[in-house]
């Protein structure tokens, strides 16, 4: 243990002056039997130290092939080692300059401990959330409708919302946000994503009941709708399928939903599109405004992320192509769409790639990156910065 004049005899040799210091000297020691790897230290910023402060939680997720992640409440956290060349020490107790007054007269040493020290750190950096694990865990057993008589009910591969913050690597807010998102409910305490062959014959007996009642798609009174088809499909599940394809609003304390035009065309049109490698482009937007309900209007606008038209071909096709079948790695993803076409305009790449943009990261940006653009009869369009396999 050092005393007061040995570190004054070292301020000497130093050539610092005593009195441009604080008056409280550390004297650092080594504790027994400390090791680096003790103790593991992180990063966090101001919003993660208040979320801390709070009493709320951070939870590092991931199964053992994966790379480990952070989630809060609502917000995913790659976690990256940064190694740092000065020794990181552990002192408990020990006190900051700003924490440290100058009232004394004289200088006083303060023996410390130190417990652990560490060459590295945990770094966070926000991060969009992995969430195709989830729609892939749900589509092992899609729900298919209520078993018929004699029929046992497949119980294998079913996920509570404990399951899936356990495997998936993201926020619950996110986890809720994507099952919305996929369309899937809860039924029997297990979160399930409907079969999507089941999910359209529920939306056709909704529709069909819309025209047959001559109601407007902005007005469908919930109870009539759920005594109307009770005979055909649960209750739940057609109330579901209003939640997943309109608005609920209530009136003269009432139930009613407004279906939305967009969703429900949306909907319509991968029904169509499912089967068919492509489609002619004008005979399937015949066939899919003949196939809406009355006063419903279709737009290929409708279609983006989930189709993509060729303008190109003779004649003009569209087939199916949706966001969500893609791959998750943003060098992978621009890789496949290079693979599937040579060049893209920026209007038909957007939606596939919209996804991929971190915080303040715009898709020109992306583009900027990973593609190379030039000028086709006018139009800039782009390519790949590199040689794709096909």
């Amino acid at each position: 243990m050092r005393t007061l004049e040995e570190v004054q005899a070292t301020l000497q040799i130093a050539k610092l002056k005593e009195e441009d210091l604080q008056k409280t000297i550390h004297c650092l020691s080594f504790g027994e039997n400390v090791s680096s790897a003790d103790y593991c230290l992180m990063e966090l910023d101001d919003t993660l130290c208040k979320h801390i402060e709070a009493g709320q939680s951070l939870v590092i997720r991931g199964d053992k092939d994966e790379c480990a992640v952070l989630c809060t409440g609502d917000k995913t956290y790659d976690l990256k080692i940064a190694d740092t060349s000065n020794l990181l020490l552990f002192v408990p107790g020990c006190s900051t300059p700003d924490q440290l007054t100058n009232s004394q007269d004289s200088s006083q040493v303060v023996h410390t401990q130190i417990w652990g020290f560490c060459n590295s750190y945990w770094e966070l950096r926000k991060r969009r959330p992995k969430l195709k694990k989830l729609t892939k865990l749900l589509m092992e057993n899609p729900y298919e409708g209520p078993a018929l008589g004699g029929q046992e009910e497949n119980t294998e591969n079913r996920y509570t919302m404990q399951d899936l913050l356990e495997r998936i690597q993201a926020s619950e807010e996110e986890i809720k946000t994507h099952l919305d998102t996929i369309h899937a409910c809860q039924i029997d305490g297990y979160w399930r994503v409907l079969d999507f062959d089941y999910e359209m014959k529920l939306l056709g007996h909704v529709t069909q009941l819309v025209d047959s009642e001559s109601w407007s798609f902005h007005k469908v009174p919930l109870q009539t709708s759920l005594e109307e088809l009770a005979p055909l499909e649960p209750k739940e599940m057609i109330e579901h399928c209003l939640n997943c394809y309109g608005k609920r609003y209530i009136e003269n304390d009432k139930v009613f939903y407004a279906l939305h035009e967009g969703k429900v065309c949306r909907g319509i049109a991968l029904m169509l599109l499912q089967n068919a490698v492509k489609f002619n482009l004008r005979e399937f937007q015949e066939v899919w405004q003949q196939s809406v309900p009355e006063g419903m209007s279709t737009r290929l606008d409708q279609l983006k992320s989930v189709a993509l038209v060729d303008r190109m071909s003779r004649p003009e096709t569209i087939c199916l192509l949706r966001v969500e079948d893609l791959p998750e790695d943003t060098l992978e993803r621009f890789n496949h769409l290079f693979t599937l076409r040579e060049k893209w305009t920026e209007e038909d790449i957007t939606p596939y790639i919209q996804d991929l943009c971190g915080e303040k990261q715009t898709t020109g940006a992306l583009l900027t990156k990973y593609a190379r653009s030039s000028m086709q009869n006018g139009i800039k369009v782009f390519n790949s910065r590199r040689p794709v396999a096909t």
